[in-house]
């Protein structure tokens, strides 16, 4: 089966240029980010050569929006460190990409982050992580913050929609950032609802963040 996936990492711009270039990293190799993944050497070279084929490359999206490319890649490889990417926002016709550009040059856009399909991975015990084998790289986009909010309860939804269970660990992070303390989180993971029974005032803040995390997946 494919799984659907986004994977942030944090923004590593090598350079900038005034005319919109730039170049950096869009995943790192042997780094568990929080969804508890970790990227292994050889996992882009499949996709890379069949972008190769088709004479393009993934798409440059503004915050893994389809309707919003603010650019072109015009090189992606892997090196020992990770996924190089190399690219050209299209400071001169996008509005947006403009925007982005300032943003990058100001040092306040927090990550980059790819969507992809897991095509062959394995869980590592000893790592407490899941190693991504084979992935099919679709698109590279620039965000705001890595591994936000959206990202997390769009993994829990994407994994319900499959019939699948969503891992634990995304769950109780999903409340956790939706305005469940670690405690309360912990909690409703262990007993479920009778786990923040409402007591008191923070309890009921549980309840208020529980009602909103069901109403956004």
């Amino acid at each position: 089966m494919l799984t659907t996936k986004r994977l942030d990492v944090p923004l590593t711009i090598k350079a900038v240029s005034d005319n919109g270039e730039f170049e950096g990293y869009g995943s790192v190799f042997g780094n568990k980010d929080s969804h508890d993944d970790i990227v292994v050497p050889g996992a882009f070279k499949a996709s890379l050569d069949s972008w190769r084929e088709k004479g393009r490359l993934p798409a440059l999206l503004w915050q893994h929006n389809m309707q919003e490319p603010i650019g072109v890649y015009t090189e992606m490889k892997e090196d020992e460190h990770g996924l190089y990417v190399k690219g050209r926002l299209l400071i001169d016709d996008d509005p947006l990409a403009k925007r982005a550009h300032a943003h990058m040059k100001a040092g306040s856009l927090g990550g980059l982050s790819i969507g992809y399909m897991i095509k062959d991975w394995e869980y590592a015990s000893e790592k407490e992580a899941w190693l991504l084998k084979d992935i099919d790289l679709w698109e590279v986009s620039l965000v705001t913050f890595p591994s936000n909010e959206e990202a997390r309860i769009s993994n829990v939804k994407s994994a319900l929609d499959r019939g699948e269970t969503p891992r634990p660990s995304d769950v109780e992070r999903t409340l956790r950032e939706v305005g469940f303390s670690k405690a309360q989180a912990q909690a409703f993971m262990a007993k479920g609802y009778s786990g923040i029974a409402p007591r008191d005032a923070e309890q009921e803040k549980a309840l208020t963040s529980l009602k909103s995390f069901i109403d956004r997946i």
